[in-house]
């Protein structure tokens, strides 16, 4: 039988607030259904989803995420991972060895995540259910990552929270189409392009101002600044950062070499190898020149033995 969609899409919204219902065996079945038949590029498939049924589970992720009450409240709850160490598994069990492509691998893993959460909410939604996507599962990442002990090539992507409503209101306002969708190439944008941007948002913020939501979220001082480094460090943490060696504590290259140069007072790199300078002393490591700099400095730092 087929389903139109429209009314759906046209009608759908967030929902924060939840009924204590469970959702029937069946339409459980049928969600987990719609998420694996989600597009994937050369069926690679490189995501996975943990569902959360642990009360105590689902109470640390709600406090991780910014205390979302809805989190705690949804009969089923799901975060979403982009999954690259699955594919490395299934290599090694044919006696093949990974590549090394962390950014290709992040983004395809992300953008598969992505589609298979939103196949599963799509279909919960045409089930009648209500969903919300919570990107604020972000905010505990590293956290996050011990708490669901995902491995090295596994970072989360989205949580998504799904029930039945116990919320009504009016579907959330979207921009202009033309502001969104291009033809052949990317078209510049006017002022008066952005100035009928801000007026379409108007409505998604209780004061009339979208800036406002803008402000907070992505502007200088923003939530999504605070997530950068902490999100940077678990990249490079589950071997997803091409510049540095897994594992190591920091958000890139250059927060590694600038913490080298509060060490000494200078770094040098060769083919191979890096030095970390003293006054009187210095420090070698090799490898790459993240790895080679990440010896040198846990050398200097006496957290390595320097010598042979």
């Amino acid at each position: 039988m087929a389903v139109d969609l429209l009314p759906i899409l046209a009608q759908r919204r967030s929902v924060r607030r939840f009924k204590p219902v469970p959702i029937p065996e069946e339409d459980l079945e049928k969600l987990l259904f719609a998420l694996q038949r989600a597009p994937t590029d050369a069926s690679a498939q490189l995501y996975s989803a943990i569902r959360i049924t642990d009360p105590g589970l689902r109470d640390k992720v709600a406090q991780l995420s910014g205390n979302q009450e809805h989190i705690r409240q949804a009969a089923e709850f799901f975060v979403f991972l982009a999954d690259v160490h699955r594919l490395e598994r299934l290599l090694a069990h044919r006696g093949e060895r990974m590549a090394f492509w962390p950014r290709t691998a992040l983004h395809f893993a992300l953008l598969d995540a992505g589609l298979a959460a939103s196949y599963l909410a799509l279909t919960a939604e045409a089930l009648g259910y209500g969903v919300c996507f919570i990107g604020g599962v972000l905010n505990g990442v590293e956290e996050l990552i011990n708490l669901l002990e995902l491995p090295r090539g596994v970072i989360p992507a989205v949580g998504l929270a799904v029930g039945v409503p116990d919320e009504e209101g009016p579907p959330r306002p979207r921009l202009p189409r033309s502001l969104v969708v291009h033809e052949n190439r990317y078209r510049p944008y006017s002022p008066e392009d952005l100035e009928a941007a801000f007026q379409a948002m108007a409505p998604y913020s209780r004061v009339g101002d979208w800036g406002r939501v803008l402000r907070r979220y992505f502007a200088q001082g923003g939530t999504m600044e605070e997530r950068e480094t902490p999100y940077g460090r678990a990249l490079a943490r589950q071997g997803l950062d091409p510049d540095l060696p897994p594992g190591t504590p920091f958000y890139s290259l250059g927060a590694l070499l600038a913490e080298a140069l509060g060490e000494g007072r200078a770094v040098l790199f060769r083919k191979g190898e890096a030095w970390l300078e003293r006054e009187t002393e210095a420090f070698r490591g090799e490898g790459s020149p993240g790895e080679a700099l990440l010896t040198a400095l846990r050398k200097a730092r006496g957290e390595m033995k320097d010598w042979p």
